[in-house]
């Protein structure tokens, strides 16, 4: 048990190490624009992925970097995406908001709050013709609930028992305003049963319950009985983008996330259970020195050719 915990320790690690030095580069120049950190977050999306076979289809928001770590996604052409050079995942043409990388069955990131959904019941649907038993994930969220599409998206699913898990990382934020403040129902799980589908509100700091509930959608999934919706509770200790001056928090609030976002917690825990502060901290060694070796790398690639702006566009 020790074994899986800090393997998921490390996965975690190399997530939050990642975007750590994505906000340090987005500081000093090499990546420019407009970028969404998952610090805190980032249990879901490792308790998530290893569920995943690899020819299911994963769809993220713009905050989607954890979870195409947790993919499989490789990190020197992920961060050479974000750079905006050529050996990124897509040419650097992505970006931190729109890289894709299907091969990893990472179908992408999408900008349009909630626009994710229906496209994942669309390739839930191709499955279902091309005889792949494909199942598709579909990740947005708290205020994403709020927008049509996703109800489109959940309904079409549960009507057609599509295969589709709607995962919902509720951070309790919808950008910058308070979800309490934009809907008079508290539990967003619940309005799975408009639609005649479970629906689970699960601790989305704690990876293994996150594998769990994630399992057990898919294997109802895979087996004809429909969509499932996950609210994940979690907290990000972010703001909602690099450069978001957080005003919105309250006072006080800082200090109780950090002592309840997941990593802290699975320290905590693996040290309590008589795991060596020595193997707990090499964890945190060798996810940081991936990441600084990787972004070193990606850092010496030459910048994507404007002149192949319109490869892929046009046959």
């Amino acid at each position: 048990m020790s074994e899986r915990r800090l393997a998921d320790l490390l996965a975690m690690w190399r997530i939050r190490a990642f975007e750590e030095k994505v906000r340090d580069l987005r500081a000093e120049g090499p990546i420019v624009g407009s970028v969404h950190l998952c610090v805190g977050q980032e249990a879901i999306p490792v308790g998530a992925c290893g569920e995943l076979e690899p020819h299911d289809a994963l769809f993220a928001t713009y905050r989607g970097h954890g979870w195409a770590l947790a993919r499989g996604v490789p990190v020197q052409p992920l961060f050479a995406e974000l750079m905006g050079r050529a050996s990124g995942v897509n040419g650097g043409r992505g970006g931190s908001a729109y890289f894709t990388a299907a091969e990893y069955g990472f179908h992408g990131e999408n900008s349009i709050v909630g626009a994710g959904a229906p496209i994942a019941c669309g390739a839930a649907l191709a499955g279902r013709f091309d005889g792949s038993n494909r199942a598709a994930v579909s990740v947005f969220g708290d205020g994403a609930m709020n927008q049509g599409a996703v109800h489109e998206a959940m309904n079409f699913a549960a009507a057609f028992s599509l295969p589709v898990v709607f995962v919902c990382e509720n951070n309790r934020y919808s950008e910058l305003t308070p979800i309490a403040d934009m809907v008079r129902g508290p539990r967003l799980a619940d309005r799975a049963a408009a639609y005649g589908m479970p629906g689970h509100r699960i601790d989305g700091n704690d990876a293994e319950a996150v594998r769990f509930h994630v399992r057990d959608a898919l294997e109802v999934a895979r087996e004809g009985g429909g969509p499932t919706l996950l609210e994940c509770m979690t907290e990000r200790l972010v703001g909602h983008y690099i450069g978001d001056a957080e005003d919105y928090r309250q006072p006080g609030e800082m200090e109780r996330i950090r002592r309840r976002e997941p990593i802290a917690r699975l320290r905590a825990g693996l040290l309590a259970d008589g795991v060596s502060a020595a193997d707990v901290d090499a964890v945190e060694r060798e996810a940081r020195q991936e990441m600084e070796s990787a972004a070193a790398a990606a850092l010496e690639a030459p910048f994507a050719d404007p002149a192949t702006a319109r490869e892929h566009l046009y046959a």
